[in-house]
């Protein structure tokens, strides 16, 4: 399981930032700063579109360089001399992660009013029916993920008491991640579809030609959109879920929630599950 969303978890950014270094073709677009005022080892990487989002003064002499691309963003330091760049964990003489408290101080909060909007205009498929005492879940999912599945296992006994949730495919863990999904969005039964695919999960199963990305051009983009939206939500990723609580503020959660933390997520009453499968998330 993947969790995060929202905020960048320290794993997912070391992997972005040792990416970033590692790569040597990355390319910086300086809204901000002329190119002189870059250290150099950061001017070697221009080619790829990665976004200085801004520097910071760090631990030991160090500066730090909140990077950005497609959405996602990931801090590098660089030396007092100015002429080496690292990417990894920074952790101080007490044991704390600096820079997951970098992270949580200068990373960009994201837009969730606006991201929410596109939520409510992204390929879904609907299970439940809404009711004026629970609330509409977003959920990110994967067709290979089985910390989904167990998230639609723990809901069906919500949506039977009124929760609605609304399923967004992404294709993030395999291969076979987006003709599942994209034979899921093409069904003329999409939630029959999908019970389908969560009730047959870890089971064999052979894409078809008909739900290729090059047969359902449109759903493969669709399915891609999602994905870029659970990045911009901060969700690194799946499950993620994404609703409003009682006050009306939207709330994001990375990863497998719970059961304790369903009733305030759905806004119903907790709802008895005797899965064996459910038992550890009690």
């Amino acid at each position: 399981m993947s969790a995060a969303y929202k905020r960048f978890t320290t794993r997912g950014v070391i992997a972005g930032a040792a990416a970033l270094a590692g790569a040597a073709a990355l390319a910086l677009s300086f809204s901000a700063w002329s190119a002189e005022a870059y250290p150099k080892a950061l001017d070697r990487a221009i080619a790829s579109g990665v976004k200085v989002v801004r520097s910071f003064p760090a631990a030991s002499h160090l500066t730090g360089w909140v990077l950005s691309q497609n959405g996602r963003y990931s801090i590098v330091y660089t030396t007092p001399d100015r002429k080496t760049l690292m990417a990894g964990a920074l952790i101080g003489e007490d044991g704390e992660s600096l820079g997951a408290r970098y992270e949580e101080t200068y990373f960009p909060k994201p837009d969730l009013g606006a991201l929410y909007q596109q939520l409510e205009k992204a390929a879904f498929v609907v299970e439940g029916s809404a009711h004026a005492a629970g609330n509409t879940l977003y959920v990110f999912v994967d067709p290979n993920c089985p910390y989904c599945h167990l998230t639609w296992l723990a809901l069906q006994a919500y949506e039977k008491a009124g929760l609605q949730v609304r399923w967004l495919p992404v294709a993030t863990l395999g291969p076979t991640s987006l003709p599942k999904a994209i034979e899921v969005m093409a069904a003329a039964d999409q939630p029959a579809a999908f019970r389908k695919m969560e009730e047959s999960q870890g089971k064999p199963w052979t894409p078809s030609s008909a739900v290729s990305a090059q047969a359902k051009p449109a759903l493969a983009a669709a399915i891609e959109r999602n994905g870029e939206l659970m990045q911009r939500l901060g969700i690194d990723g799946t499950p993620g879920v994404i609703w409003k609580d009682k006050q009306g503020k939207i709330q994001v959660k990375g990863g497998m929630p719970r059961l304790s933390e369903l009733p305030a997520m759905t806004g119903l009453p907790e709802q008895a599950s005797s899965d064996p499968a459910l038992a550890k998330y009690r």
